[in-house]
């Protein structure tokens, strides 16, 4: 799995011109699957975002967790995440998996999410979105499973 994870003051995402999640402090993650994720990547990506130190503390040095801060996460599905543009000009999505098992890991990154405590929005899986959010600082970071 693969997440660019964005820290937003504020983030929304409509589908066919209606807002269906937003957020305000918090993470828009972009979350791509490929063939060979399971639970376990699932697991480590969740186990990181929630802990990952990028919030300001007093002093503001990036000290805090999305949980220490109460911050919420607007999940958005990216398939596009596994376009590899090695060769000629238009990506192959073939590192992509299908639409069954990238749903159903999807929606367990983001039940894994919601049962550490932290408040999750969603786009619609499959669907075109609009994506809009303000990165603050900016600070993005790119996480993957296969780095663990």
């Amino acid at each position: 799995m693969k997440v660019v994870l964005q820290r937003a003051k504020d983030a929304s995402v409509t589908v066919n011109g209606e807002t269906v999640g937003a957020i305000d402090d918090g993470f828009v993650a972009l979350v791509g699957v490929t063939h060979s994720d399971t639970e376990a990547d699932v697991d480590y990506l969740v186990n990181k975002i929630i802990h990952l130190r990028v919030f300001e503390d007093e002093n503001e040095k990036m000290n805090l967790s999305l949980k220490d801060v109460g911050g919420k996460i607007l999940s958005i599905s990216q398939f596009t995440l596994y376009g590899d543009c090695r060769k000629g000009r238009r990506p192959n999505f073939m590192q992509a998996a299908k639409p069954d098992m990238a749903r159903s890991l999807y929606e367990s990154f983001n039940k894994q999410i919601k049962d550490s405590g932290i408040v999750v929005e969603t786009g619609i899986f499959g669907e075109m979105m609009d994506v809009s959010f303000t990165n603050y600082g900016p600070v993005t970071i790119i996480l993957e499973s296969a780095d663990r």
